[in-house]
């Protein structure tokens, strides 16, 4: 299942960027997200893992493992368990930001049907998110 959401943040791709890489600063504006930590002595570029705990209707049940698989600063950067990926383009003073996750569940038609159901919820969190994120940066 395919989800995202992208949003024009009020401040420069750099800063944004370097906002984006404070994994442990996330849960500050990403709305599932209750604790980030980075399990790898590099903070940067491909191979970087981050254990997140992620919230499911509220509450802390879930530790993804995610690794950096795509690196391009300060544009590009993409992570796998599933595929998420943040874009950033440059638009003037501000940057647009744009959120996509591909998200599998392993149990074939329910697990299917569950994200389909998942998907508006999941969409309307990103879009939380982002806005989190847009006046962190004021």
């Amino acid at each position: 299942m395919k989800v995202g959401a992208s949003a024009v943040l009020p401040a420069g791709i750099e800063e944004v960027w370097a906002r984006l890489l404070q994994w442990e600063r996330q849960p500050e504006w990403m709305v599932d997200a209750a604790a980030v930590r980075v399990l790898t002595g590099h903070r940067e570029g491909p191979g970087v893992r981050v254990a997140v705990r992620t919230r499911v209707l509220g509450l802390p049940l879930l530790t993804d493992r995610l690794e950096v698989s795509g690196w391009d600063p300060p544009e590009r950067l993409v992570v796998v368990r599933g595929r998420g990926t943040w874009h950033l383009e440059a638009r003037g003073p501000a940057s647009l930001l744009v959120w996509a996750e591909q998200i599998r569940v392993p149990i074939p038609l329910l697990g299917e049907l569950a994200l389909l159901l998942y998907r508006p919820l999941m969409r309307r969190m990103m879009g939380r998110s982002l806005s989190n994120l847009a006046s962190a940066l004021r």
